[in-house]
């Protein structure tokens, strides 16, 4: 089996907050990758206040290594705006990364972002950190960009998120999941026999989660060598495949649809219904 781990971070943070925005070492997870007959890791930087610098420490650990190597663009909707074009448009065409990450914990998900994916034809990795309801706009807003929601959506063992994805998993094309850091077999087993092998990616979110230890969770769901392969490195080639196949250039001419200068701002703060009284 040709086994690609789609969810690691690498590189340095400049946070002390914890693991996840001080450093993310790959010494050891290189080894451990290696003995699991893991071929390839895709990574994206840890938490930090400054994804353009972040993003170039990783480009230069793919660089060193293209064959083992893949890379997204980690961006921060709020931070970023106003730049997440010319941020992503560096990372594919110089540094051949293939896909966005984006994360809940820094804010939501911006147009901005939606639409420079959909510009280049590649994934966006969304960690919806349980904001299930979320996805659904995602879906039918965009439903010619793929998202990738890691964790059946909540890293947090969130059963009421990850069993409220399920569904959405199910009924969009357009969505997909990562079974990084998954604790709850049951939900991932629901997951694949409600959703299909075509719908799921494996993942570590190395370097902190053993990789062999998550990978294990992939062969426990089927013995099925044509379902395995697709979960272990089809679905993530298939995703990745127009940017690749493209030579790392535009899938579409022109500039992104929404200029820069029409983004609105992304809600940081936590959203409130309109129509909900208080």
């Amino acid at each position: 089996m040709f086994i690609i781990d789609a969810h690691c971070h690498a590189g340095p943070g400049d946070g002390l907050t914890g693991p996840w925005d001080t450093r993310a070492p790959l010494n050891k997870f290189l080894h451990w990758s290696a003995e699991a007959g893991i071929n390839r890791t895709n990574l994206f930087p840890a938490f930090h206040s400054n994804y353009s610098f972040a993003n170039a420490e990783v480009a230069a650990i793919v660089r060193s290594d293209r064959r083992r190597f893949s890379g997204f663009a980690f961006v921060h909707a709020a931070n970023d705006k106003g730049r997440i074009y010319p941020m992503v448009r560096k990372a594919i065409e110089e540094y051949k990364f293939c896909g966005i990450k984006v994360h809940r914990h820094d804010t939501r998900i911006s147009r901005e972002i939606c639409e420079t994916a959909r510009y280049y034809s590649i994934p966006i990795l969304y960690d919806v950190v349980g904001e299930v309801s979320m996805i659904e706009l995602l879906a039918t807003e965009y439903p010619d960009v793929n998202f990738i929601i890691p964790h059946l959506s909540s890293f947090a063992d969130d059963w009421r998120a990850q069993i409220a994805f399920i569904p959405l998993l199910e009924r969009h094309p357009n969505i997909y999941t990562d079974s990084s850091g998954v604790r709850r077999f049951d939900l991932l087993e629901m997951a694949f026999n409600r959703a299909g092998p075509d719908k799921i990616l494996f993942g570590s979110d190395g370097p902190w989660l053993h990789p062999a230890v998550e990978l294990k969770k992939i062969f426990a769901l089927t013995r099925n060598p044509t379902d395995l392969q697709k979960m272990l490195a089809g679905n993530f080639l298939r995703l990745t495949a127009a940017i690749r196949q493209a030579g790392y250039r535009p899938a579409r001419p022109g500039q992104p649809v929404l200029s820069i200068r029409e983004q609105p701002q992304p809600l940081a703060r936590e959203y409130r219904d309109p129509w909900l009284h208080t």
